[in-house]
């Protein structure tokens, strides 16, 4: 839905003068903190740069592509004309982290023609924004050849110097990396970085990075490099080149090493630049979703509601469950049987808990026959996504949730045959309307199918689009795992709730795990693109509950785990531990019950990448708030004012915290929680334990709490 401003978008269209070579031409952001200047040089090149408050952001960079049919390098161009326009205006998204965004910003659009004879016509447009800059690449109707592949984009970005950066190897496959902090000189991807070890892992050059990409700067920038409304085209992944600090795109190839396959007209994903001399502003940015079209689903969308969910999940990653009928362990050395999870009588204990504790959702993974065969193995028709194993009663389950108020959540696995899911997509949504299933979890997991095909190229970018558009056709809501990294595209099929696409809490369970500093570094990468499902509220820290033996963890306090219930953001949260082990301390699962998926607001209080995040959010519709504060493996102090809240209430705050003796790793489960009575002008001290977090409710008070609950002190 799209909602003007009282103030009335202003258009207008204008030859910007760009008559003799060399002459810059430079457009500034509403606010002219951001300025963006386009050369047109006397070789017929172009180039654009960006400054922020004066100061260089992007230096002189390239622009152009190459193509391989015809074989036509567009680097040098004749401009032909170019248009101006401003906008200004609102609109509401279906949920999301406020309820109205604002879209304003300047926009260049360069109409331009290869000089080198081809005839070819190529648009450049700009758009920059308070917070950065965005542009794209236009394939206009031509007056021959429309069709067109793609060898690479040469599209540079040339940052001003060795910044501290925060990054994962590129990578055609996978993004399940956990995070390096280094400076841009010392990016070097051949020692790995610990992603799954699968046969998927693919490096190019290493010194190669995923976007989004996060720096600072030695003068106090934030800067982040990411696209948006990647559609029909493979991802962009950075090179960059050291002696100069520059990084050039470089495209997802498919199976013969070609980029895309274009047929005019045509336009690229974004390229998108948020600059700020605040992190908090970094992730108040919503200039990715601006850059992403409207929503495509023609009808109401009352059906697509964030939720909460629980589910057979957890038991199978700690060792206590399998997701195949046999009992085998996917993935393991070890020759122990385990259990089958995705019994009726399991998922019947998962249900009950969820009715009891007035959770929405029930994910079921393993209930359908194939798993003994998937993993690896490169088959294409492993799943058919509507045969149950025999221990799984679907009819029995279906009639069991509704009666309990709940809604199962199905699992689709492909094994990376794409093409296999394709051919059952109509199918398995058949068979999930007709079993009372509202959500579909995807995965990708292995080389995919098409065989030579990437998870990241374009025949696989456009592979998630129809499982977007066909699920909403369906009317289900979809969370993708192993998919490439989000774009923004939440807003054009707000049906797809989120996805994995990076190292989630998962990883804790048999690996090495994820540093204290990784969910501080999340929000600044992977989630600048969309939702996240993170699979947080682990409440059993260390493995060695389900075997002596295991020495993995979970790298973070109790406390911290809650905390990401508000900083890692996402409209589909699992509260992901196993029920026994919140029944045991209901307490602290109350802030898991209480807490929103779906916000009017938020605040972002303090940010610094790969230290900590504090973030405070309004329910959607409600006078609730809530508040999340996560550090790095450091002790930390902060004095918050709750400025936020209405001067006219009072609020009871629970305050869900690390315990004196709390730290990540000695003692991660030790909490405590407290309540007080507190308005506008308290100020909150909240302490970090190493690895640690802070959860906060805060609930209009009633008459008896603002007698029985004491006021805050600072």
């Amino acid at each position: 839905m799209l909602v003007k401003r009282l103030l009335p978008v202003l258009l207008f269209t204008g030859l910007v003068q760009l008559a003799y070579a060399e002459t810059p031409v430079t457009i500034s952001s509403p606010n002219n903190n951001i300025q963006l200047t386009v050369y047109h040089r006397a070789d017929g090149s172009l180039q654009y740069a960006v400054t922020y408050k004066e100061k260089p952001v992007i230096n002189p960079s390239g622009l152009g592509m190459k193509l391989t049919s015809p074989q036509v390098s567009l680097l040098q161009f004749d401009l032909e004309a170019a248009d101006s326009a401003v906008t200004d205006e609102s609109w509401k998204p279906a949920w999301g982290e406020q309820s109205t965004i604002r879209n304003n910003y300047k926009q260049l659009l360069l109409k331009l023609t290869d000089r080198s004879g081809s005839g070819i016509r190529l648009q450049i447009v700009f758009r920059v924004f308070d917070d950065g800059v965005g542009f794209r690449y236009i394939f206009p109707q031509q007056a021959k050849l429309n069709h067109f592949i793609l060898a690479d984009e040469r599209t540079q970005f040339a940052v001003t110097g060795d910044h501290t950066a925060f990054w994962i190897p590129g990578d055609y496959d996978t993004n399940e990396y956990a995070y390096y902090t280094s400076p841009l000189s010392k990016i070097d991807a051949s020692g790995g970085g610990g992603a799954r070890e699968i046969s998927t892992r693919t490096f190019f050059d290493k010194h190669a990075v995923q976007t989004p990409l996060m720096m600072k700067s030695a003068e106090g920038l934030y800067i982040n490099l990411h696209e948006a409304a990647l559609l029909n085209y493979p991802a962009m992944n950075l090179v960059l080149d050291k002696p100069t600090y520059t990084f050039s795109s470089h495209l997802v190839p498919d199976a013969v090493g070609n980029k895309a396959y274009l047929q005019a007209p045509f336009s690229t994903p974004w390229r998108t630049v948020i600059v700020s001399d605040k992190a908090t502003e970094i992730l108040a940015s919503r200039l990715i979703l601006n850059l992403n079209e409207p929503s495509k689903i023609p009808d109401a969308t009352e059906w697509i509601k964030p939720q909460k969910m629980v589910g057979v999940w957890w038991e199978m990653h700690v060792g206590k469950s399998s997701w195949d009928y046999s009992g085998g362990q996917v993935g393991s050395q070890q020759s122990t049987r385990v259990p089958h999870g995705a019994t009726t009588a399991n998922v019947k204990k998962y249900i009950d808990f969820a009715a009891r504790n007035g959770i929405r959702g029930v994910l079921v993974e393993g209930w359908n026959t194939g798993w003994e065969d998937w993993f690896g193995q490169w088959k294409e028709d492993v799943f058919d996504f509507v045969t149950p194993y025999p221990d799984f009663d679907v009819n029995e389950l279906q009639q069991f949730a509704a009666a309990k108020g709940v809604q199962l959540i199905m699992h689709h696995e492909t094994s990376g045959s794409a093409t296999n899911y394709e051919r059952w997509m109509d199918t398995a949504y058949r068979f999930m309307n007709q079993h009372g299933y509202a959500a579909v979890k995807t995965g990708y997991v292995g080389k995919i199918i098409p065989r030579g095909e990437h998870h990241d190229g374009q025949w696989m970018i456009r592979h998630y689009e129809r499982v977007a558009s066909k699920t909403a056709q369906y009317h289900i809501m979809l969370d993708a795992h192993e998919p490439v990294r989000p774009t923004g595209l939440h807003r054009t099929y707000p049906n797809w709730l989120a996805s994995e696409a990076a190292r989630g809490n998962e990883f804790n369970a048999w690996s090495v795990g994820n540093r204290p500093d990784h969910e501080t570094i999340l929000p600044f990468t992977r989630l600048m693109g969309g939702p996240m499902d993170y699979t947080p509220g682990i409440f059993k820290i260390k493995m060695s509950t389900y075997n002596p033996e295991k020495k993995e963890q979970v790298h973070t306090t109790l406390s911290k785990q809650l905390a990401l219930y508000v900083t890692m953001y996402s409209p589909l949260q699992m509260a992901a531990d196993l029920p026994e082990n919140y029944e045991a301390r209901m307490d602290a699962f109350q802030f898991i019950k209480d807490v929103a998926v779906d916000w009017d607001d938020s605040k972002i209080l303090e940010a610094e990448p790969g230290d900590y995040v504090i973030i405070a959010r309004k329910a959607k519709g409600k006078n609730d708030w809530f508040l999340g504060a996560i550090t790095d493996e450091n002790t930390r102090n902060f004095a918050e004012t709750l400025s936020f809240l209405d001067a006219d209430k009072k609020y009871v705050a629970t305050i869900y915290r690390d315990a004196d003796s709390a730290h990540w790793q000695h003692n991660p489960e030790a909490y405590l929680i407290e309540k007080f009575i507190v308005d506008y002008k308290t100020v909150l001290k909240i302490k970090l334990a190493p690895g640690g977090g802070t959860a906060v409710s805060l609930m209009p008070a009633k008459a008896d709490e603002l007698k029985q609950i004491k006021k805050y002190k600072k």
